[in-house]
């Protein structure tokens, strides 16, 4: 019943291709990463899981453990799945995204205590009220709505709810999931869904099929890494002051 934190590395990402081996202060986007994912506290395993040689000679350079897996894998979900079938011992699953420098170990464990916890919920993740007006319509922010018990609604690239009233409060999504392990393996054992195409987001699946999220709300204001416009922000908020 080990926690484990994977990584989805994906080099050829469609926006950014190589992004997690882009540097930001000195360092690549997945260093920072693997760094964040160091520090926590629950997590008795840390692994990457990659489709390029090049990320994996980077992550065992850097000391951490590494796999190759398929690139016909749609999302990083499904890449995780693969690596998960070779670690039978772990049950507590963290998806962090490679692209992530900013996570706080405190949310790592956050969605760990949940998913030790909930009984209800198949997917525990974060999601944080956004306060830059630009990033309710920045289509690689992705907006979502929950219920009063925190269950997810809806994710989209779009300013979700329509602000009618005037008084709408947005929240984005925060790039982690937590999986308990056959919760995990029914999400990738469900065929890509119309609305995840359609917006390119792997939640949407879920919904789509029935599986529960689980929002819980943070106080985070990290970017993560989708454009060459989001490297030179992320290198903008270094330069005035703040430390990762």
């Amino acid at each position: 019943m080990k926690n484990i934190i994977v990584i989805p590395a994906r080099y050829n990402s469609q926006r950014l291709k190589g992004k997690v081996l882009l540097e930001l202060k000195g360092k690549t986007i997945l260093e920072w990463v693997l760094e964040k994912a160091s520090k926590s506290k629950l997590a008795h395993d840390i692994v990457v899981a990659t489709e390029d040689i090049r990320v994996y000679e980077h992550v065992e350079k850097l000391g951490y453990r590494c796999f190759l897996t398929s690139n016909e894998h749609k999302s990083g979900t499904d890449r995780i799945s693969e690596v998960l079938y070779k670690l039978s011992e772990h049950y507590y699953i963290v998806n962090l995204q490679a692209d992530e420098p900013f996570i706080e170990p405190k949310i790592i464990d956050s969605i760990f205590e949940k998913l030790h916890v909930d009984k209800e919920a198949h997917i525990i993740t974060p999601v944080a009220k956004i306060r830059d007006e630009k990033e309710v319509n920045n289509p690689n922010i992705v907006k979502v709505v929950f219920d009063k018990n925190f269950f997810a609604i809806y994710f989209s690239r779009s300013a979700i709810p329509y602000n009618r009233s005037g008084n709408a409060v947005y929240y984005k999504h925060i790039g982690i999931y937590g999986y308990k392990r056959d919760s995990l393996f029914s999400f990738v054992n469900l065929s890509a869904s119309k609305l995840e195409e359609t917006e390119g987001l792997e939640q949407l699946r879920a919904i789509e099929n029935g599986l529960k999220i689980r929002c819980i709300l943070v106080n985070y204001d990290g970017i993560s890494i989708d454009t060459i416009q989001d490297l030179e922000k992320a290198r903008v908020i270094l330069e005035n002051g703040r430390d990762l």
